[in-house]
């Protein structure tokens, strides 16, 4: 006789066995972290190096080279790193959340747990790495001198908004990455791809403003320029792009959950 355990469909019961392995989570998280920075010369300080790194490039392309003004009054190092913490955050969620399950296969074939406990895990760990990040923005503020408003503690709120954009999509493809293992040569490809199209080098000023509704469909420029407006304090508030990204993040949540869950069921077959 064979039995078989499986997930109850009802989502009641779903989010009950979601708490219920609260614990596998953590210790998902845990692991991944630990073997991220396992055997490095300099560790956890990665999190630090390739931010600065890529702000320094950005700004010398864009500032130095193509002489584009900051926002307000903060220095563009500031300018660029702000949106590099959200970019940053999303596009190691979006890639690492992505192979999550097949890096986890023997573990997803084996024994019963709710399979989304694995992508989210991963998206923990890019939020660590996230506030780890912080921690340059607060040494370039001393550096310049840069004093922020009280519109910085608004920032754990653009955070949120950042997690949950990176959520949506990171279901949906880790999902479809189960099924076709050709999406693992589309993500780096959709990653560069994305930084061209949000502003991450460049102020939201240089969009003309008949293509801004268009340009803000992306909803990362939403959360961009509310993290610059949340450090630099004094330009003005990104209504229209966060008016348009908080429903496509939200869109795009229910689609990757709604997708996961319709697939989670033959994860185990398929991997």
């Amino acid at each position: 006789m064979q039995i078989t355990i499986e997930a109850d469909q009802t989502e009641k019961h779903y989010l009950r066995d979601l708490w219920h392995y609260r614990e596998l989570f953590l210790v998902l998280a845990w692991r991944d972290l630990a073997v991220r920075y396992k055997q490095t010369l300099i560790g956890i300080l990665w999190a630090i190096i390739r931010p600065l790194l890529t702000m320094l490039i950005l700004t010398f392309v864009f500032h130095k080279v193509a002489k584009l003004p900051a926002d307000g009054s903060a220095p563009y190092p500031i300018m660029v790193l702000a949106a590099l913490l959200p970019w940053t955050f999303f596009a190691t969620a979006l890639a690492d959340a992505s192979n999550s399950l097949i890096t986890n296969a023997n573990l997803v074939s084996k024994v019963y747990f709710p399979r989304l406990i694995v992508p989210t895990a991963y998206i923990a760990v890019a939020l660590v790495d996230f506030l780890i990040s912080l921690a340059l923005m607060f040494t370039l503020m001393l550096y310049y001198q840069f004093i922020p408003t009280w519109k910085i503690f608004t920032l754990p709120l653009f955070t949120l908004l950042a997690m949950l954009a990176a959520i949506g999509p990171g279901l949906w493809i880790t999902a479809l990455n189960v099924k076709y293992r050709d999406f693992r040569y589309v993500i780096p490809f959709l990653i560069q791809f994305g930084l061209y199209i949000s502003p991450v080098g460049y102020s939201l000023t240089q969009i003309p403003s008949q293509w801004l509704f268009l340009y803000s469909l992306n909803p990362l420029v939403g959360i961009i320029e509310g993290f610059r407006w949340a450090i630099i304090g004094n330009i003005p508030f990104p209504s229209i792009p966060l008016f348009i990204s908080c429903p496509i993040t939200l869109l795009f949540l229910g689609i990757g959950y709604f997708k996961f869950r319709k697939m989670e069921r033959s994860f185990a077959d398929i991997i």
